[in-house]
């Protein structure tokens, strides 16, 4: 497997001009080719490791995978680097005889960047998949008081970030308990997601009814769709949300927060999964 850190050297410049010399660590970021049935479906860069499950949450995503039972097994495949080394960077997944291989469209002849997992899609149409798990009908509700909290809790356990600064981070809350359930990190922020989609997956979790997703960063389209193909009623972003996820989020009946810090947040739609009165709500049409 690839290292998820490496060692580089640095200058640190002040603003006096002073300048000290010394290593520093990045976050590694590599293409991962995933193939299904031997043919190739994808290339994104991602952060080593947990591949199978940003594989098997990427299939989750484009509508491929619903359960467990859907995945027979996943494997590296050849790929070398200069030095003659398989360099992990090809993973070919085997679906299961029930399940349909992917259509010719949702391939992707190019490489997705780390910042945008759905890049070169020719339209919203292509991408708003229908799930098959509705969240509108989840009767989760939570209160505000326990959302605040899952930021801190999530960064407490963002070990790459405390070395590099530089990986996103998602994790899965149970909104029963107040349980994390699962943490992962990646340079990609659709990749976090989609690891801790597959996680899932592989645990026979899906659909995840009653949990919430909490991020790290904003919160995009592409976040709210992964969430919405997964079954999750509720996805909490430090951040804020694009005018295109609150659309998908009300279309679907996904409760959307963001700004989810200190002593507040926003709700963005179905507030009514709230158990508190004082959530900003900007669900209503803007009056002017």
């Amino acid at each position: 497997m690839g290292r998820i850190t490496t060692r580089r050297r640095v200058t640190r410049i002040r603003g006096d001009g002073h300048t000290v010399a010394r290593p520093d660590t990045l976050a590694v970021e590599e293409p991962l080719e995933i193939r299904v049935g031997g043919k190739s479906l994808v290339v994104t860069m991602r952060t080593p490791g947990n591949d199978v499950e940003l594989a098997a949450g990427f299939l989750v995503s484009e509508g491929v995978l619903t359960g467990a039972d859907d995945l027979v097994t996943a494997r590296y495949c050849a790929g070398t680097g200069a030095d003659g080394a398989n360099t992990y960077n090809v993973l070919d997944i085997v679906l299961a005889a029930h399940v349909a291989p992917p259509a010719p469209e949702l391939a992707r002849s190019f490489t997705t960047t780390s910042a945008c997992g759905v890049c070169g899609k020719d339209s919203i149409d292509a991408i708003a998949i229908r799930s098959s798990f509705g969240v509108a009908d989840d009767p989760l509700t939570i209160s505000v008081a326990a959302l605040l909290e899952f930021p801190a809790r999530l960064r407490d356990h963002q070990s790459v970030f405390d070395k590099t600064g530089g990986l996103h981070a998602a994790a899965l809350f149970d909104g029963r308990t107040g349980e994390l359930v699962v943490v992962r990190e990646d340079v990609g922020r659709h990749n976090a997601v989609d690891k801790v989609i597959g996680w899932a997956l592989t645990q026979g979790l899906l659909p995840l009814r009653g949990h919430i997703l909490q991020v790290s960063g904003r919160a995009s389209f592409e976040l709210v769709q992964k969430a919405v193909m997964a079954g999750i009623p509720m996805l909490s972003a430090v951040s804020a949300p694009s005018s295109l996820a609150a659309d998908l989020a009300d279309d679907s009946g996904l409760t959307l927060l963001g700004f989810v810090r200190g002593d507040s947040l926003v709700s963005y739609t179905r507030p009514d999964r709230l158990s508190a009165n004082n959530v900003e709500s900007l669900t209503s049409p803007d009056p002017s």
